[in-house]
């Protein structure tokens, strides 16, 4: 596979699609449009535009693949929903005029949490939460086969293009490809270039970043961890995958996610980690749980042989897992 391959043509256009969308429904303020799933996270209309979009352009050029996506459209088929339903459709409808409420349902359902040997994973908007406060979010797809993931692709509408140059126009898209490299452009695909980690090798000078909800995360050890390596400077506290987007164009050496002790059980989902990850390792980080291992994405929809991530330009990897280890 590579950059001019019907599967990157094909997931860059659809993204885009997407992006595009989410940034309309901001534009409009209708952003607040929210429903709260049942692990009491919430879920807007650009989730479920961005999904129908995404689906029904990879379902319809690959029949033979499986997307495995976060949402479904079950609670937009509620009656007391119909408004929102309505809402996400003539959102939809502005790329895909043959749009109807039906049409729109079916297409975020084309997702299915089988996992063959090659699928899409897709989180139609990570950080929603983010994307409700108008700061950080990503559309994140990843092509997966056999349980590697092959290609990553992820537009950050919010972020800034370089990181010292913060006032310039908002909008990255980033794209990985397994052993190609990884490369960052505008939204609308130009401006293209390669990505690099960060060189830092003393953890004193180094910077990292981490999530700004609290939800799921060891907070007291994220920061015990910094102390420990000497790092001094601020966290870049930033929502969604575009995390692993600034490790890779070395803004941060390190991101750092450990579960909080007081969800045992917590386990990550494969779309929240799997289309940053490869973007990092191919800029020429290293990607591993907290304990130092690799990320599997052969158990289904979660990770469950993993427990938490760290991300980091692969020098201080290493000491950071033995600062993890220290509790």
């Amino acid at each position: 596979m590579d950059e001019n391959s019907r599967e990157v043509i094909t997931a860059i256009h659809a993204v885009r699609m997407a992006s595009s969308l989410c940034q309309r429904v901001g534009r409009d303020r209708a952003e607040k449009e929210s429903l709260l799933k049942s692990d009491r996270s919430p879920v807007t209309i650009a989730d479920f535009g961005s999904q129908a979009i995404i689906c029904r352009i990879l379902g319809e050029t690959f029949l033979g693949d499986t997307i495995i996506a976060e949402e479904d459209s079950d609670a937009l088929r509620k009656p007391g929903h119909r408004r929102m339903l309505e809402q996400v459709t003539r959102y939809v409808q502005d790329i895909f005029p043959e749009a109807t409420p039906e049409k729109t349902c079916s297409w975020i359902d084309f997702s299915s949490h089988r996992t063959p040997d090659r699928y899409w994973t897709l989180d139609p908007i990570d950080g929603t939460k983010g994307f409700l406060r108008g700061d950080q979010y990503a559309i994140a797809l990843a092509l997966i086969e056999e349980d590697t993931v092959k290609l990553g692709i992820m537009a950050c509408p919010n972020l800034y293009p370089r990181h010292n140059e913060p006032q310039d126009r908002r909008g990255c898209l980033f794209l990985a490809l397994r052993k190609k490299g990884s490369f960052q452009m505008d939204l609308d695909g130009r401006s293209k270039r390669p990505l690099a980690v960060s060189a830092v090798a003393d953890p004193s000078e180094a910077s990292f970043t981490e999530s700004v909800e609290p939800d799921h995360a060891d907070h007291l050890l994220h920061q015990r961890v910094p102390k420990r390596l000497g790092i001094s400077n601020p966290p870049l506290k930033m929502d969604s995958q575009a995390k692993y987007g600034v490790v890779a164009r070395g803004e941060a050496a390190l991101y750092l996610r450990v579960p909080s002790p007081s969800e045992p059980g917590y386990m990550e989902k494969i779309w929240d980690h799997a289309a940053g990850s490869i973007i990092a390792e191919e800029a020429g980080g290293k990607v591993t749980d907290a304990r130092g291992r690799p990320l599997d994405f052969s158990c289904g929809i979660t990770l469950e042989r993993n427990y938490g991530i760290l991300a980091s330009n692969g020098i201080l990897h290493d000491s950071v897992l033995e600062a993890i280890a220290l509790g």
